[in-house]
């Protein structure tokens, strides 16, 4: 019974103990995963692992049975890939073409969590959760199109399907049901295979790799990684016969280009030996550390190594019929874009005060630079009131007047321009939107003009572009073989709360494709050029070199990034325009002159208003005069 002054409801119960449901799962990853130092933590941070270090959500005020199921399938799935999943054989059979590795990642995690799932029907319940709550996140339950479906997902369900035979989520089954044709039409009979070994890594991947080859990906594959010494002479010869199989399937799978490559090495043969040996091809080996990523599955973008041959100029495009651009209302509709909205806003929580303390030190910085300050007793100007006691004490004397001195601070606008490509799925295009959404907010309350823009392609390998080039006969040399989305969030005129929630579109799982980052900075650099401000600044925000599947593989391996660098050449010498850039992850310092490299996404808040602060505490340009409002002294009399 409640007693006098109390004022809480009878029968109301305080916030529930979870220490103890999270002492239950973290006693049940390490047991799983066979590791009693494995570190398990709760935060509202992406879930992920890392070494011995595992991080879970936390569950919500009110969690329902299902918020339950799905925290334990995701701690099991991490467990289960501590447990089962061999780092170092993982990359010496991983592939090195983008798009193989993401199908080869999804599966081989695909691979751990059916193991758990048949040893254990708890397990298999609880991942099955987890994974109906990942694809119902994704928006991909009334999927169409192909190029809209991610192949490496439905392919890692597909082998789920068959190693476990537990039916696809609900959530998912348009996704699969987009590519299961074609799969089982192209690599069916090879995925049988994979059952047989799905408690040998080594031999899973390797039969892996054959239903790659089957799927148009034998070019994808590259040569496999030398193995240990310690691996004895009868694997050494299954592994023979298992290449000569895989170089089987990729002459079957891949003769028309094969073909192509032989005519345009020939159109080649004319160039001299030392720009061949200089030449950086897609298929060169590079050193890449994605298997600690934290999200497994996810492949990293390949940070390519320059080259020392003289930039070509020649820059090409196939075909700009498929290019677009279009405004984030265009890609989808209100309320999906009022959801998407409100997903980000729950995700950054935390985020958006840390944030919120750098825009307003950096607001500090530019209004105090707009402070006002004035010369009196000037014979014209603006009326002096303070002074007008004189003219009752000696009415001889004339009127005085002020005038505002002049500001350095010039009209300004500054250009967001952010990478929407696959490698910034997760955290890092999260950060990257609620960035720009504050410092655009912030810019404005300043009077400093914002336009944020995005830069990725309507589709993986090619598109509509590259089926034009197939059509064609395959010429030689082709150039861009990809089509362009640009994609404009919030332009410079548009005020802040009628763009807010174009930047949830960013959270949209089918949006992140490839990026060409140098015709987005010629697109971006133009659309400053045509406003009318006096100062115009293009900051980019990526994480790595430019990457394009398609016309990567039909033209020299350096050929995106040598355009990249004539373009930024071009601007940071001839042009008006002032560019910076940060790197997430990788260096871009090499091709910009003003750029700053973050290791982690979680920094670039910092990075971004500490480069525009250092931008706007500059001095060394001319002064702007602010004469629309005075008067001469004849006419104040």
């Amino acid at each position: 019974m409640a007693r006098i002054g109390d004022n809480s409801k009878p029968g109301a119960k305080g916030a529930p103990d979870r220490e103890p449901f999270r002492r239950a799962v973290a006693g049940c990853m390490r047991a799983i995963a066979g590791d009693r130092e494995l570190d398990v933590t709760y935060g509202n941070e992406r879930p992920g692992l890392t070494g011995q270090r595992a991080r879970l959500p936390d569950l919500p005020k009110r969690a329902s049975k299902s918020d339950v199921a799905v925290t334990r399938g995701l701690s099991d799935a991490m467990a289960l890939r501590r447990a089962r999943h061999d780092v170092k054989v993982h990359a010496t059979l991983c592939p090195e073409g983008r798009g193989a590795r993401a199908v080869f990642d999804a599966v081989e995690q695909a691979r751990v969590e059916a193991i758990g799932a048949n040893a254990m029907t708890g397990v298999g319940d609880n991942l099955a959760s987890m994974l109906e709550d990942k694809y119902f996140r994704s928006n991909l339950a009334d999927v169409t199109d192909r190029a809209e479906a991610p192949l490496e997902d439905a392919v890692a369900l597909i082998v789920r399907e068959r190693l476990t035979g537990r039916a696809v989520p609900k959530s998912a089954e348009a996704l699969v049901d987009v590519w299961r044709d074609w799969i089982e039409e192209k690599a069916g009979p090879k995925l049988e295979r994979l059952s047989e070994k799905v408690d040998d890594q080594r031999a899973f991947a390797r039969a892996l790799r054959d239903v790659l080859a089957s799927m148009d990906m034998a070019e994808e594959l590259g040569q496999e990684s030398e193995e240990d010494e310690s691996s004895d002479e009868d694997e050494a010869g299954d592994n023979q016969s298992r290449d000569s199989e895989t170089e089987g399937s990729e002459k079957e799978s891949g003769s028309e280009d094969a073909q192509a490559e032989e005519s345009e090495s020939e159109g080649e043969s004319e160039d001299t030996a030392e720009a061949e040996e200089s030449e950086v091809t897609a298929d060169d080996p590079v050193d890449d550390d994605s298997q600690d990523s934290e999200t497994p599955g996810e492949s990293r973008r390949p940070n390519q190594a320059l080259s020392n041959h003289d930039p070509d100029k020649d820059y090409r495009v196939f075909s700009t019929a498929f290019d677009e651009m279009v405004g984030a209302e265009e890609l989808c509709d209100e309320a999906e874009l009022d959801r998407l909205r409100a997903f980000l806003d729950k995700q950054l929580t935390t985020l958006h005060s840390v944030v919120g303390r750098l825009a307003n030190r950096l607001q500090r910085k530019l209004m105090a630079q707009q402070n006002r300050s004035w010369d009196f007793d000037l014979e014209e100007g603006y009326l002096d009131s303070a002074r007008l006691t004189r003219l009752v004490t000696d009415p001889m004397q004339p009127l005085s007047y002020k005038q505002e001195r002049d500001t350095a601070f010039r009209d300004t606008i500054v250009t967001l321009l952010i990478d929407n490509s696959g490698s910034m799925r997760g955290r890092p295009i999260t950060v990257a939107a609620t960035c720009a959404d504050i410092l655009a907010r912030t810019l404005e309350r300043c009077g400093v003009k914002v336009e944020v823009l995005g830069f990725t392609t309507r589709a993986w390998k090619g598109g509509q572009a590259r089926e034009a080039w197939l059509k064609a006969g395959k010429p030689q040399k082709p150039g861009r073989l990809n089509d362009l989305r640009h994609i404009v969030y919030k332009s410079a005129d548009a005020p802040w709360r009628r763009a807010r929630r174009n930047l949830g579109l960013m959270m949209r799982e089918g949006l992140l494709k490839e990026n060409i980052d140098g015709e987005a900075l010629i697109w971006a650099h133009n659309r400053l050029l045509a406003r009318p401000e006096q100062r115009r600044i293009l900051m980019m925000i990526s994480d790595g070199a430019p990457v394009d599947d398609s016309t990567l593989s039909v033209n020299p391996g350096n050929y995106l990034e040598k355009h990249l660098r004539m373009v930024i050449e071009e601007i940071e010498t001839r042009s008006p325009v002032e560019l910076l850039a940060i790197g997430i992850g990788h260096d871009v310092t090499r091709y910009y002159r003003r750029a700053v490299t973050i290791v982690d996404a979680e920094e670039l808040a910092g990075a971004m208003t500490e480069q525009l602060a250092d931008l706007f505490e500059d001095q060394g340009y001319a002064p702007a005069r602010r004469t629309g409002r005075r008067r001469t002294a004849g006419a104040g009399r």
